[in-house]
């Protein structure tokens, strides 16, 4: 094995470990509840959107793939347990939303010459976007057409939306600052 070779198998190890460690923070996060009326908040956003500050966009979403991949196969990492069968659970959509909100946060990072904590607050915020985007639609969907409990477009943005995204705000920014600390001090 030449020098290269080794480099790479190397960087290719530690970029699997890292995954692999932001896998078992996100399924941590789903335990970490803090209570508050109304809907359940954990600390999954906070190391979804981490996942794709710190691991860029194809490594943060895979991380997160993962972990939905190990739920759904029944390794009870989701807040209600895990099993193929939470496919149906209306709060499904915002599981999905976590791995396309760490892509596109690592994208707008990975693309910006600009490493400002505002555009760092604008990545996690365009991810918190996308979160909520995938989370909402199919709570409506799955409420509306599978489980027979009509939801109104009113409820929907009370309950899904404008009542549990001010802590998410809250982890955005937080995120935003931990990821540029850590990408600044070289140690990811």
């Amino acid at each position: 094995m030449n020098r290269s070779t080794t480099s790479r198998a190397r960087h290719s190890s530690v970029s699997l470990m890292r995954m692999g460690i932001f896998t078992a923070l996100i399924a941590v996060g789903a335990f970490i509840r803090i209570p508050v009326p109304i809907c359940p908040f954990t600390l999954q956003l906070l190391f979804t959107t981490l996942a794709g500050i710190l691991l860029g966009s194809r490594r943060g979403g895979m991380a997160v793939l993962v972990y939905l991949v190990l739920g759904l196969v029944g390794v009870p990492v989701f807040t209600e347990g895990g099993g193929i069968a939470y496919i149906f659970q209306p709060t499904f959509g915002y599981l999905i939303g976590f791995a396309a909100g760490a892509w596109l946060t690592g994208k707008i990072i990975e693309t910006s010459p600009d490493g400002s904590l505002a555009r760092y607050v604008a990545a996690c915020l365009a991810g918190l976007a996308v979160v909520y985007g995938c989370g909402m639609a199919y709570v409506y969907v799955i409420n509306n057409f599978y489980l027979g409990t009509p939801l109104g477009l009113w409820p929907l943005i009370l309950y899904c939306f404008l009542l549990a995204v001010p802590g998410d705000i809250v982890l955005c920014l937080l995120a935003a600052v931990l990821g540029r600390k850590i990408r600044r001090a070289g140690m990811l």
